[in-house]
């Protein structure tokens, strides 16, 4: 199973691919999209859209997993991040891979055990369980192999085995 995981945001959007036989995961690719500042938001949509598009073209990912959002500091920077969102959403649905959404609790405590685990230790389970000799950089293309991990550990739970899971539902 080839997964696509992703990290929204407006200036990066991490993205990153592993593929999944159930019991090992490999790194196939990750990186960013990102937009100039000081370019109007429609632009900036357009890019990503784009962007993702063709992601998911060279890819072909079985599932898409984007992280949901959460924000309690910068409204206006998470309506925009929302925009992006939103897009990608779109762009992912429209390449008729199932999309499934996981919030940043559910991604630490699948990737380290612990839902209250700090970005550094993410990144460093990340690294090792796909067995990188290096920290993947930058930091959203990490979090983005995050969420393609979670994903990966969640579609082969006994409940998803046993069609507990919609495949274009919230998990």
């Amino acid at each position: 199973m080839r997964i696509m995981g992703i990290d929204p945001g407006i200036a990066t959007v991490g993205f990153g691919v592993i593929d999944s036989d159930g019991r090992n995961l490999s790194l196939v690719n990750c990186g960013v999209i990102t937009t100039p500042a000081n370019t109007p938001l429609s632009s900036r949509l357009d890019r990503i859209y784009e962007d993702m598009t063709e992601l998911c073209k060279v890819f072909s990912p079985d599932a898409i997993a984007y992280e949901e959002l959460f924000f309690n500091t910068n409204i206006k920077t998470g309506i925009a991040v929302s925009h992006g969102r939103g897009v990608l959403l779109l762009a992912g649905y429209r390449s008729g891979a199932p999309v499934y959404e996981y919030t940043p609790l559910q991604v630490k405590q699948a990737v380290v055990g612990y839902g209250r685990a700090d970005k550094k230790q993410v990144i460093d389970m990340v690294r090792r369980i796909l067995s990188m000799k290096a920290p993947p950089k930058p930091d959203d293309a990490a979090d983005a192999l995050a969420l393609a991990i979670c994903h990966s550990r969640s579609a082969t739970s006994l409940l998803s085995k046993h069609g507990g899971i919609s495949p274009c539902s919230t998990t």
